[in-house]
């Protein structure tokens, strides 16, 4: 089995969409065999998922991790175990021995909005000339 970890210096890199490497762990039979540093290239939310499929990982650790994301993850078969944080290494032996602390509910609540021109709150109901106050 492999176990792929959104990485950056031994820790588990929290924003899935901007991470630069994986660190990728060779799983058998409960024991870490091999791991190794993959680097993403620069690849983007939705590309990140095909690149994990690619690699034919089972398993995501990561911290943050949008919506989107985790339906491309969903998508692709690959379990997701989202909203940890710490040392990668010790995370996967958690993970192995049934310890992880895992947010199952884990959402990056300012996924895609730093940065990139835009906040949450420029799609209110007032915004584009809308008013729902429902005076038509």
């Amino acid at each position: 089995m492999k176990i792929a970890v959104t990485y950056e210096n031994g820790q588990i890199f929290q924003h899935f969409g901007h991470t630069e490497q994986f660190k990728v762990y060779e799983v058998q039979d409960g024991k870490i065999l091999s791991s190794q540093i993959v680097d993403t290239n620069g690849s983007g939310h939705g590309a990140l998922a095909g690149l994990l499929g690619e690699m034919k990982a089972e398993v995501l650790i990561c911290g943050g991790i949008g919506g989107g994301a985790q339906m491309a993850l969903a998508a692709a078969g690959i379990k997701l175990y989202g909203g940890v944080s710490g040392d990668a290494d010790k995370a996967v032996e958690a993970l192995l021995s049934g310890a992880l602390d895992f947010n199952p509910n884990v959402r990056c609540d300012h996924h895609e909005h730093h940065g990139e021109g835009h906040s949450c709150g420029s799609h209110s109901c007032g915004s584009h000339g809308h008013d729902c106050s429902g005076h038509h």
